[in-house]
């Protein structure tokens, strides 16, 4: 009977305490514009060592994606007509990105950048770099790389008020991928997150203080819903938990009642 006991302790606390992991990232194929310019000195291999590290190669996206070509054949991956389309000239660079960046590429234009764009105006590649493309974030906006262009003030102003935002998204959407890898139906929030998320990326291009500060506090109205919704979610859990190690502790003082009485018996 003790064994038997004990058995349905160790059985139970894997129930309470485990967790499914989370599925491993797939490795993408590398195409032959990688394998061929990969193994090329200086000026032809750099744009491979550029793009290993960019958001583009961290999500999938490889040279063929921007470029075009046939990235399964060496002999026609620069080939117009397999829709090789090699590098863009300066004043098209925002036009090439917005196929893939459409609403980014909306707000460009619409920005003092965009209205400046062949006049001296940065591209896309001014901020977020050619082939080593880095993910937007609010560290784009600093001292260094504006005022290779203009003074920093109306930029920090514009930071400052996106700050908080950035980092309540962070918050929020590393909580929901926590509750997603346990195994709870995080859809719903999914899809407000990555709303509200790109209602945030279109102050990315905004030059206007006083409608970035207005945008921000609104978008954060917006999080505050998210966030109470997970908050009820994580006080669930805190419960179950609660219950859960009653439960185990209930168990193991069954066992060693059992274990006692059976001494007792003997």
């Amino acid at each position: 009977m003790m064994r038997k006991t004990t058995l349905a302790v160790l059985l139970f606390i894997p129930l309470v305490l485990w967790k499914p992991a989370s599925s491993p990232a797939v490795e993408q194929p590398e195409t032959v514009c990688i394998q061929c310019h990969g193994s090329l000195p200086d000026r032809l291999g750099a744009p491979v060592k550029q793009w290993r590290g960019s958001i583009h190669a961290e999500s999938g996206i490889s040279c063929n994606g921007c470029h075009g070509g046939d990235p399964k054949d060496a002999g026609g991956a620069m080939s117009p007509e397999r829709g090789f389309l090699g590098a863009p000239k300066e004043k098209d660079i925002p036009g090439f990105c917005g196929r893939c960046h459409p609403g980014v590429y909306k707000d460009y234009l619409a920005s003092a950048h965009g209205r400046a764009l062949g006049a001296g105006g940065p591209t896309c590649v001014t901020c977020h770099g050619n082939h080593q493309v880095v993910k937007a974030s609010l560290a784009l906006i600093n001292e260094k790389s504006c005022t290779r262009c203009h003074s920093f003030e109306r930029a920090r102003a514009i930071r400052d008020a996106m700050q908080q935002t950035e980092g309540y998204i962070d918050n929020i959407s590393e909580r929901i991928a926590a509750f997603q890898v346990s195994g709870v139906d995080t859809e719903r929030m999914g899809k407000s997150l990555f709303s509200v998320r790109n209602r945030f990326h279109t102050l990315f291009h905004d030059q206007d203080v006083a409608r970035v500060k207005a945008e921000s506090a609104a978008i954060n109205g917006e999080l505050g819903k998210l966030d109470a919704s997970l908050k009820a979610i994580e006080k669930s859990h805190a419960r179950r938990r609660v219950v859960g190690g009653i439960a185990v502790a209930f168990m193991v003082l069954l066992a060693i009642l059992f274990h006692l009485m059976k001494k007792s018996y003997d």
